[in-house]
């Protein structure tokens, strides 16, 4: 935007130098040669001057802001590799947190399952004995 305008400004300076020129020929072509037709030759090389100092300026501003573009460019770069390096290891960390997870809920679940194999066994056991105490009860009496 700033370049725009900055363009825009310097055509509008040189429209206005070519006008001061050719007010310059005209008046050293009518012949006038009073203080005043003096002044737009002195104003045109102010002018002049101030429009190479301006075009010296945006060509500089132009590479300063091309080159602040690649620094910008290079920086994200580099900020994104950084990203993406601390991503896989977040990735790979994840990874190694999910499979710890899933041996530990597979340890639980066979422990669970063999808590309930255990408890299954006990309660066959019990009942078993339970049969036998209540046989040898029925043999006492007889």
């Amino acid at each position: 935007m700033l370049l725009l305008l900055l363009a825009h400004f310097l055509k509008l300076r040189a429209s206005e130098h070519e006008r001061l020129s050719r007010l310059d020929t005209a008046s050293s072509a009518a012949g006038t040669s009073d203080s005043y037709g003096d002044r737009p030759s002195g104003r045109s090389s102010a002018y002049t001057r101030r429009e190479n100092r301006l075009a010296a300026l945006s060509s500089r501003t132009e590479d300063d802001t091309s080159r602040d573009y690649k620094k910008l460019y290079e920086s994200a770069l580099a900020e994104n590799q950084k990203l993406k390096s601390k991503l896989q290891d977040a990735q790979v960390e994840l990874a190694d947190i999910k499979s710890k997870l899933d041996k530990i809920a597979q340890q639980k679940q066979e422990k669970t399952s063999d808590r309930s194999s255990m408890l299954e066994i006990e309660k066959r056991e019990k009942r078993a004995l339970e049969r036998k105490l209540s046989e040898m009860e029925e043999g006492m009496k007889v």
